[in-house]
């Protein structure tokens, strides 16, 4: 069972972003590589298409290595370890405050 899944709300542990939360977007396990909502926003210069007539500087998400974000606890909001627990047959992730994650 993965530790870390889509939707999960993280907390940023190192980089220009450290401390904020934003949910996940995205998992590259090949590369090990997290996409977070609102985190790691970078300008981007793009030419005009005919999707976006104008062009010019646009801001992107880029990604972040997976060792730099942990989930957030759901009881108190900071960056928590997860380990794995069986109730009532099924698997289920829990944070070591005790509290089920989603």
């Amino acid at each position: 069972m993965q530790k870390l899944k889509v939707s999960d709300t993280v907390v940023v542990l190192a980089g220009k972003d450290k401390g904020k939360q934003g949910k996940v977007k995205n998992i590259n396990w090949k590369t090990n590589r997290v996409l977070v909502e609102g985190v790691n926003v970078v300008k981007k210069a793009m030419k005009p298409t005919q999707q976006a007539p104008q062009g010019g500087l646009v801001d992107l998400e880029k990604a972040l290595h997976i060792s730099n974000v942990a989930v957030a606890d759901p009881k108190t909001g900071k960056a928590t370890r997860v380990k794995v627990q069986e109730k009532n047959g099924k698997k289920i992730r829990v944070a070591k405050s005790g509290a089920d994650i989603k």
